[in-house]
Protein backbone atom coordinates (compact mmCIF):
# COMPACT_ATOMS: atom_id res chain seq x y z
CA UNK A 1 0.00 0.00 0.00
CA UNK A 2 1.52 3.17 -1.25
CA UNK A 3 1.63 6.06 1.06
CA UNK A 4 0.76 9.61 -0.12
CA UNK A 5 3.18 12.28 1.10
CA UNK A 6 1.49 15.01 3.17
CA UNK A 7 1.90 18.70 2.22
CA UNK A 8 3.38 20.97 4.83
CA UNK A 9 1.23 24.04 5.69
CA UNK A 10 2.64 27.44 4.72
CA UNK A 11 3.92 29.44 7.51
CA UNK A 12 2.19 32.82 8.38
CA UNK A 13 5.54 34.39 9.05
CA UNK A 14 6.68 33.73 5.49
CA UNK A 15 3.52 35.40 3.95
CA UNK A 16 3.93 38.54 6.11
CA UNK A 17 7.55 38.97 5.12
CA UNK A 18 6.66 38.67 1.45
CA UNK A 19 3.92 41.39 1.76
CA UNK A 20 6.18 43.84 3.61
CA UNK A 21 8.89 43.43 0.99
CA UNK A 22 6.34 44.08 -1.79
CA UNK A 23 5.04 47.28 -0.10
CA UNK A 24 8.55 48.57 0.38
CA UNK A 25 9.14 48.18 -3.37
CA UNK A 26 5.86 49.97 -4.40
CA UNK A 27 5.96 52.97 -1.94
CA UNK A 28 8.35 55.85 -2.87
CA UNK A 29 10.93 56.88 -0.36
CA UNK A 30 10.14 59.83 1.94
CA UNK A 31 13.18 61.73 0.76
CA UNK A 32 11.68 61.99 -2.75
CA UNK A 33 9.22 64.94 -1.81
CA UNK A 34 10.46 68.24 -0.35
CA UNK A 35 9.45 69.29 3.08
CA UNK A 36 7.09 72.21 3.81
CA UNK A 37 9.89 74.68 4.37
CA UNK A 38 11.69 73.62 1.21
CA UNK A 39 8.41 74.01 -0.78
CA UNK A 40 7.92 77.62 0.45
CA UNK A 41 11.50 78.48 -0.43
CA UNK A 42 10.96 77.05 -3.91
CA UNK A 43 7.86 79.22 -4.48
CA UNK A 44 9.72 82.34 -3.26
CA UNK A 45 12.60 81.69 -5.65
CA UNK A 46 10.21 81.22 -8.58
CA UNK A 47 8.34 84.47 -7.77
CA UNK A 48 11.54 86.49 -7.57
CA UNK A 49 12.78 85.00 -10.81
CA UNK A 50 9.50 85.85 -12.60
CA UNK A 51 9.54 89.46 -11.32
CA UNK A 52 13.14 89.92 -12.46
CA UNK A 53 12.32 88.47 -15.89
CA UNK A 54 9.29 90.77 -16.34
CA UNK A 55 11.24 93.84 -15.22
CA UNK A 56 14.07 93.10 -17.59
CA UNK A 57 11.61 92.60 -20.44
CA UNK A 58 9.83 95.91 -19.67
CA UNK A 59 13.01 97.96 -19.46
CA UNK A 60 14.39 96.28 -22.54
CA UNK A 61 11.22 97.03 -24.49
CA UNK A 62 11.07 100.63 -23.22
CA UNK A 63 14.65 101.52 -24.07
CA UNK A 64 14.47 99.69 -27.34
CA UNK A 65 11.25 101.47 -28.40
CA UNK A 66 12.44 104.93 -27.40
CA UNK A 67 15.65 104.43 -29.15
CA UNK A 68 13.80 103.93 -32.43
CA UNK A 69 13.50 107.11 -34.49
CA UNK A 70 10.22 108.29 -35.99
CA UNK A 71 9.60 107.73 -39.65
CA UNK A 72 9.50 110.92 -41.71
CA UNK A 73 6.05 112.25 -42.54
CA UNK A 74 6.80 112.41 -46.25
CA UNK A 75 7.59 108.67 -46.48
CA UNK A 76 5.35 106.19 -48.20
CA UNK A 77 2.81 104.69 -45.73
CA UNK A 78 4.12 101.20 -46.52
CA UNK A 79 7.65 102.19 -45.54
CA UNK A 80 6.47 103.82 -42.31
CA UNK A 81 5.61 100.40 -40.87
CA UNK A 82 9.16 99.11 -41.03
CA UNK A 83 10.98 97.88 -37.94
CA UNK A 84 13.70 100.48 -38.25
CA UNK A 85 11.48 103.45 -37.25
CA UNK A 86 8.26 104.31 -35.43
CA UNK A 87 5.26 105.50 -37.51
CA UNK A 88 4.63 109.24 -37.25
CA UNK A 89 1.41 109.78 -35.18
CA UNK A 90 -1.55 111.80 -36.39
CA UNK A 91 -1.52 115.55 -35.70
CA UNK A 92 2.28 115.39 -35.72
CA UNK A 93 5.15 116.15 -38.09
CA UNK A 94 8.23 113.89 -38.14
CA UNK A 95 11.53 114.86 -39.70
CA UNK A 96 14.91 113.19 -39.26
CA UNK A 97 13.53 110.85 -36.60
CA UNK A 98 12.08 113.62 -34.41
CA UNK A 99 8.41 114.21 -33.61
CA UNK A 100 6.87 117.68 -33.50
CA UNK A 101 3.13 118.09 -32.82
CA UNK A 102 1.19 120.63 -34.87
CA UNK A 103 -0.08 123.76 -33.17
CA UNK A 104 -2.86 123.16 -30.68
CA UNK A 105 -1.54 119.71 -29.78
CA UNK A 106 1.12 118.62 -27.33
CA UNK A 107 3.25 115.52 -27.17
CA UNK A 108 2.28 112.73 -24.80
CA UNK A 109 4.63 109.75 -25.21
CA UNK A 110 4.38 108.68 -28.83
CA UNK A 111 1.10 110.53 -29.46
CA UNK A 112 0.00 114.12 -30.07
CA UNK A 113 -3.05 115.10 -28.01
CA UNK A 114 -5.07 118.31 -27.92
CA UNK A 115 -3.98 121.16 -25.68
CA UNK A 116 -6.75 121.42 -23.04
CA UNK A 117 -6.30 125.14 -22.41
CA UNK A 118 -6.65 126.06 -26.07
CA UNK A 119 -9.54 123.65 -26.55
CA UNK A 120 -11.46 125.03 -23.54
CA UNK A 121 -10.93 128.63 -24.62
CA UNK A 122 -12.09 127.90 -28.17
CA UNK A 123 -15.16 126.12 -26.79
CA UNK A 124 -16.08 129.09 -24.59
CA UNK A 125 -15.65 131.46 -27.52
CA UNK A 126 -17.98 129.37 -29.69
CA UNK A 127 -20.58 129.21 -26.92
CA UNK A 128 -20.45 132.99 -26.52
CA UNK A 129 -20.96 133.54 -30.25
CA UNK A 130 -23.79 130.99 -30.27
CA UNK A 131 -25.56 132.74 -27.39
CA UNK A 132 -25.27 136.15 -29.08
CA UNK A 133 -26.64 134.95 -32.43
CA UNK A 134 -29.44 132.90 -30.87
CA UNK A 135 -30.56 135.75 -28.61
CA UNK A 136 -30.68 138.11 -31.59
CA UNK A 137 -32.68 135.59 -33.63
CA UNK A 138 -35.03 135.01 -30.68
CA UNK A 139 -35.75 138.76 -30.64
CA UNK A 140 -36.67 138.51 -34.32
CA UNK A 141 -39.04 135.60 -33.68
CA UNK A 142 -40.70 137.35 -30.73
CA UNK A 143 -40.77 141.04 -31.64
CA UNK A 144 -39.68 141.18 -35.31
CA UNK A 145 -36.54 143.23 -34.61
CA UNK A 146 -32.97 141.98 -34.73
CA UNK A 147 -30.47 140.19 -36.95
CA UNK A 148 -30.93 136.75 -38.49
CA UNK A 149 -27.89 136.05 -40.67
CA UNK A 150 -24.39 137.24 -39.64
CA UNK A 151 -21.35 137.22 -41.91
CA UNK A 152 -18.31 135.14 -41.06
CA UNK A 153 -16.01 138.18 -41.23
CA UNK A 154 -18.13 140.03 -38.65
CA UNK A 155 -17.90 137.09 -36.24
CA UNK A 156 -14.15 136.82 -36.84
CA UNK A 157 -13.70 140.50 -35.97
CA UNK A 158 -15.99 140.25 -32.94
CA UNK A 159 -13.77 137.54 -31.47
CA UNK A 160 -10.94 140.07 -31.22
CA UNK A 161 -12.98 142.12 -28.74
CA UNK A 162 -13.88 139.15 -26.56
CA UNK A 163 -12.52 139.11 -23.01
CA UNK A 164 -11.12 135.59 -23.41
CA UNK A 165 -8.88 136.69 -26.26
CA UNK A 166 -7.27 139.30 -24.03
CA UNK A 167 -5.74 136.51 -21.92
CA UNK A 168 -3.99 134.82 -24.83
CA UNK A 169 -1.07 137.22 -24.79
CA UNK A 170 1.18 138.36 -27.61
CA UNK A 171 1.59 134.95 -29.25
CA UNK A 172 0.08 135.59 -32.66
CA UNK A 173 0.12 131.93 -33.67
CA UNK A 174 -1.88 130.88 -30.62
CA UNK A 175 -4.24 133.83 -31.14
CA UNK A 176 -5.06 132.90 -34.73
CA UNK A 177 -5.26 129.18 -34.04
CA UNK A 178 -7.72 129.72 -31.18
CA UNK A 179 -9.98 131.87 -33.38
CA UNK A 180 -9.84 129.26 -36.13
CA UNK A 181 -10.81 126.50 -33.73
CA UNK A 182 -13.71 128.59 -32.45
CA UNK A 183 -14.95 129.23 -36.00
CA UNK A 184 -14.77 125.51 -36.81
CA UNK A 185 -16.94 124.74 -33.77
CA UNK A 186 -19.40 127.52 -34.68
CA UNK A 187 -19.74 126.12 -38.21
CA UNK A 188 -20.75 122.76 -36.74
CA UNK A 189 -23.36 124.22 -34.39
CA UNK A 190 -25.04 126.88 -36.56
CA UNK A 191 -26.68 126.96 -39.96
CA UNK A 192 -24.50 128.26 -42.80
CA UNK A 193 -25.09 129.64 -46.27
CA UNK A 194 -23.26 131.62 -48.94
CA UNK A 195 -24.68 135.03 -49.83
CA UNK A 196 -24.71 136.66 -53.26
CA UNK A 197 -21.10 137.79 -52.84
CA UNK A 198 -19.91 134.28 -51.98
CA UNK A 199 -19.34 135.08 -48.30
CA UNK A 200 -20.36 132.62 -45.61
CA UNK A 201 -23.11 133.61 -43.18
CA UNK A 202 -24.30 131.96 -39.98
CA UNK A 203 -27.75 131.68 -38.38
CA UNK A 204 -28.98 130.12 -35.17
CA UNK A 205 -31.20 127.04 -35.76
CA UNK A 206 -34.88 127.52 -34.98
CA UNK A 207 -34.94 124.70 -32.44
CA UNK A 208 -31.98 126.21 -30.59
CA UNK A 209 -33.43 129.74 -30.69
CA UNK A 210 -36.51 128.53 -28.79
CA UNK A 211 -34.36 128.10 -25.67
CA UNK A 212 -33.20 131.74 -25.83
CA UNK A 213 -36.66 133.34 -25.94
CA UNK A 214 -37.54 135.46 -22.87
CA UNK A 215 -40.28 134.30 -20.53
CA UNK A 216 -42.66 137.08 -21.58
CA UNK A 217 -42.40 135.98 -25.19
CA UNK A 218 -42.98 132.33 -24.31
CA UNK A 219 -46.01 133.25 -22.22
CA UNK A 220 -47.47 135.35 -25.01
CA UNK A 221 -46.97 132.57 -27.54
CA UNK A 222 -48.55 130.07 -25.19
CA UNK A 223 -51.59 132.29 -24.70
CA UNK A 224 -52.00 132.94 -28.41
CA UNK A 225 -51.61 129.26 -29.23
CA UNK A 226 -54.18 128.08 -26.68
CA UNK A 227 -56.36 131.21 -26.63
CA UNK A 228 -59.63 129.35 -27.22
CA UNK A 229 -59.01 126.89 -24.40
CA UNK A 230 -57.90 129.68 -22.06
CA UNK A 231 -61.02 131.71 -22.88
CA UNK A 232 -63.26 128.76 -22.16
CA UNK A 233 -61.50 128.10 -18.86
CA UNK A 234 -61.69 131.75 -17.83
CA UNK A 235 -65.37 131.90 -18.78
CA UNK A 236 -66.03 128.79 -16.73
CA UNK A 237 -64.17 130.18 -13.74
CA UNK A 238 -65.99 133.51 -13.96
CA UNK A 239 -69.32 131.74 -14.27
CA UNK A 240 -68.58 129.58 -11.24
CA UNK A 241 -67.48 132.63 -9.26
CA UNK A 242 -70.64 134.56 -10.18
CA UNK A 243 -72.83 131.58 -9.34
CA UNK A 244 -71.05 131.12 -6.03
CA UNK A 245 -71.50 134.80 -5.14
CA UNK A 246 -75.17 134.70 -6.07
CA UNK A 247 -75.79 131.59 -3.99
CA UNK A 248 -73.88 133.11 -1.09
CA UNK A 249 -75.80 136.39 -1.39
CA UNK A 250 -79.09 134.51 -1.51
CA UNK A 251 -78.19 132.49 1.58
CA UNK A 252 -77.15 135.67 3.39
CA UNK A 253 -80.40 137.46 2.44
CA UNK A 254 -82.44 134.46 3.55
CA UNK A 255 -80.69 134.20 6.92
CA UNK A 256 -80.72 137.96 7.50
CA UNK A 257 -84.40 138.19 6.50
CA UNK A 258 -85.34 135.53 9.05
CA UNK A 259 -83.35 137.40 11.67
CA UNK A 260 -85.13 140.67 10.86
CA UNK A 261 -88.49 138.88 10.72
CA UNK A 262 -88.00 137.57 14.26
CA UNK A 263 -87.08 141.04 15.46
CA UNK A 264 -90.16 142.49 13.76
CA UNK A 265 -92.40 139.92 15.47
CA UNK A 266 -90.83 140.64 18.84
CA UNK A 267 -91.27 144.39 18.45
CA UNK A 268 -94.86 144.10 17.21
CA UNK A 269 -95.77 141.73 20.04
CA UNK A 270 -94.18 143.92 22.73
CA UNK A 271 -95.74 147.03 21.23
CA UNK A 272 -99.21 145.40 21.18
CA UNK A 273 -98.89 144.14 24.77
CA UNK A 274 -97.61 147.54 25.90
CA UNK A 275 -100.55 149.34 24.31
CA UNK A 276 -103.04 147.13 26.20
CA UNK A 277 -101.32 147.80 29.52
CA UNK A 278 -101.79 151.59 29.30
CA UNK A 279 -105.59 151.50 29.33
CA UNK A 280 -105.87 151.52 25.55
CA UNK A 281 -104.21 154.92 25.13
CA UNK A 282 -101.30 153.47 23.13
CA UNK A 283 -101.39 152.29 19.55
CA UNK A 284 -100.87 148.59 18.77
CA UNK A 285 -99.74 149.12 15.18
CA UNK A 286 -96.34 150.16 13.81
CA UNK A 287 -95.51 151.80 10.48
CA UNK A 288 -93.63 149.27 8.31
CA UNK A 289 -91.23 151.83 6.82
CA UNK A 290 -90.25 152.99 10.31
CA UNK A 291 -89.46 149.39 11.28
CA UNK A 292 -87.38 149.02 8.14
CA UNK A 293 -85.30 152.13 8.83
CA UNK A 294 -84.96 151.16 12.47
CA UNK A 295 -83.77 147.60 11.93
CA UNK A 296 -81.72 147.77 8.73
CA UNK A 297 -78.16 148.97 8.65
CA UNK A 298 -77.39 151.90 6.32
CA UNK A 299 -75.65 149.66 3.78
CA UNK A 300 -78.54 147.16 3.92
CA UNK A 301 -81.09 149.83 2.98
CA UNK A 302 -79.56 149.99 -0.50
CA UNK A 303 -80.59 146.40 -1.18
CA UNK A 304 -84.40 146.29 -1.64
CA UNK A 305 -84.40 142.50 -1.86
CA UNK A 306 -83.65 142.12 1.84
CA UNK A 307 -86.67 144.05 3.13
CA UNK A 308 -88.84 142.58 0.40
CA UNK A 309 -88.00 139.14 1.75
CA UNK A 310 -88.96 140.32 5.25
CA UNK A 311 -92.29 141.62 3.92
CA UNK A 312 -92.97 138.23 2.33
CA UNK A 313 -92.33 136.47 5.64
CA UNK A 314 -94.59 138.93 7.47
CA UNK A 315 -97.30 138.52 4.85
CA UNK A 316 -97.28 134.75 5.35
CA UNK A 317 -97.64 135.17 9.12
CA UNK A 318 -101.31 135.10 10.13
CA UNK A 319 -100.56 136.72 13.47
CA UNK A 320 -99.68 140.03 11.80
CA UNK A 321 -102.22 142.25 10.06
CA UNK A 322 -101.10 144.55 7.25
CA UNK A 323 -103.29 147.46 6.23
CA UNK A 324 -102.90 151.08 5.10
CA UNK A 325 -103.43 153.91 7.54
CA UNK A 326 -103.32 157.69 7.32
CA UNK A 327 -100.43 158.93 9.45
CA UNK A 328 -99.71 162.68 9.59
CA UNK A 329 -101.67 163.17 6.42
CA UNK A 330 -99.79 160.47 4.53
CA UNK A 331 -100.96 156.99 3.70
CA UNK A 332 -98.67 154.45 5.37
CA UNK A 333 -98.69 150.65 5.55
CA UNK A 334 -98.85 149.59 9.17
CA UNK A 335 -98.34 146.22 10.83
CA UNK A 336 -100.28 145.13 13.87
CA UNK A 337 -99.85 142.11 16.12
CA UNK A 338 -103.04 140.20 16.90
CA UNK A 339 -102.97 139.84 20.68
CA UNK A 340 -106.25 137.96 21.14
CA UNK A 341 -105.96 134.25 20.42
CA UNK A 342 -102.37 134.35 19.09
CA UNK A 343 -99.40 132.43 20.37
CA UNK A 344 -96.39 134.22 21.79
CA UNK A 345 -93.29 134.62 19.61
CA UNK A 346 -90.92 133.82 22.49
CA UNK A 347 -90.29 130.43 20.92
CA UNK A 348 -89.04 132.16 17.81
CA UNK A 349 -86.80 134.36 19.87
CA UNK A 350 -85.18 131.28 21.43
CA UNK A 351 -84.84 129.71 18.03
CA UNK A 352 -83.13 132.78 16.66
CA UNK A 353 -80.63 133.15 19.50
CA UNK A 354 -78.03 131.22 17.49
CA UNK A 355 -78.12 133.82 14.72
CA UNK A 356 -75.92 136.87 15.01
CA UNK A 357 -78.20 139.68 16.29
CA UNK A 358 -77.80 143.14 17.58
CA UNK A 359 -77.13 143.54 21.27
CA UNK A 360 -80.20 143.09 23.48
CA UNK A 361 -79.66 146.37 25.21
CA UNK A 362 -79.69 148.24 21.91
CA UNK A 363 -82.87 146.46 20.80
CA UNK A 364 -84.72 147.23 24.01
CA UNK A 365 -83.63 150.83 23.89
CA UNK A 366 -84.72 151.17 20.26
CA UNK A 367 -88.08 149.50 21.02
CA UNK A 368 -88.81 151.90 23.85
CA UNK A 369 -87.83 154.91 21.78
CA UNK A 370 -89.93 153.64 18.87
CA UNK A 371 -92.96 153.11 21.12
CA UNK A 372 -92.74 156.64 22.52
CA UNK A 373 -92.31 158.07 19.03
CA UNK A 374 -95.27 156.13 17.68
CA UNK A 375 -97.50 157.31 20.54
CA UNK A 376 -96.57 160.95 19.93
CA UNK A 377 -97.05 160.65 16.17
CA UNK A 378 -100.42 158.92 16.54
CA UNK A 379 -101.73 161.60 18.88
CA UNK A 380 -100.67 164.32 16.45
CA UNK A 381 -102.21 162.39 13.54
CA UNK A 382 -105.51 162.06 15.39
CA UNK A 383 -105.47 165.77 16.15
CA UNK A 384 -104.95 166.56 12.48
CA UNK A 385 -107.75 164.26 11.40
CA UNK A 386 -110.35 165.72 13.81
CA UNK A 387 -111.91 168.85 12.27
Amino acid sequence: MSSTPKKRPKSKHNSYSKNSSLNSILEPPQSLFPSKGEFLRLITVLAIASAVALSCNYFLTFFTSTSKPFCDSNLDPIDSFSDSCEPCPSNGKCYEGKLECIYGYRRHGKLCIEDRDIDETAKKLSESVEAGLCEAYAQVLCYGTGTVWVRENDIWNDLDRHNLMQNVGSDHTTYVYMKRRAMETIAKLLETRANLHGLHEFKCPDALAEHYKPLTCRFRELVSKHSLIIMLICAGLIGCAVLFLKVRQRMYISARAEELYNQVCDMLEENALGSKNVDGEGESWVVASWLRDHLLLPRERKDPQLWKKVEELVQDDSRVDRYPKLVKGESKVVWEWQVEGSLSSSGRRKKGEGIELKSNEGINTNINQSSRTLKTVDLQALGDCVP
